[in-house]
Parts: structure tokens; C-alpha cells; sequence
């Protein structure tokens, strides 16, 4: 399952980022690391853009971006 799949409110653990390069860069200096738990809030009507939580900061990525992250969802 990746980041994109999540329903709003749901949490999750990050357990691959298969980004490449500078987007793999940003990621991880926003916090987006493997192990971490994130939480999706909301995800804008045409599903683009996502914002989550992680590290009780919010970001916001673009659905492209978090169909790179693989999660398992945390209950």
C-alpha cells in the first residue's frame, strides 16, 4: 500500500520511500523517514494535493510523490 491509498485519518508506517534523487533529498529532510508514523488529514477534492502529519509537522505532497512512499497501515 502506498501514502496515496490512505483515507484521511488514517496512520501509517513508512516502510520504503522509492523516491530517487532531490525529491528523495526533500523528502527526508522534511522527516518523511523509513520508520516513521504518518497520519493523512485530508486530501483535496480532485486528490491532489495530500497533507499529512509526521513528526506533528503537516506537508503537504503531491499524489505523484506519495505513490513512491510504501506504508502499512498502524492501528
Amino acid at each position: 500500500m502506498n501514502l496515496a491509498q490512505l483515507p484521511p485519518g488514517t496512520r501509517g508506517r513508512i516502510t520504503r520511500i522509492g523516491a530517487i534523487g532531490p525529491l528523495k533529498r526533500r523528502l527526508m529532510d522534511m522527516g518523511v523517514l523509513v520508520g516513521e508514523t504518518v497520519t493523512v488529514e485530508k486530501i483535496a477534492p480532485l486528490g491532489d494535493p495530500i497533507e499529512i502529519t509526521v513528526k506533528a509537522y503537516k506537508l503537504s505532497l503531491r499524489k505523484k510523490e506519495a505513490e513512491g512512499i510504501a506504508v502499512e497501515v498502524v492501528a
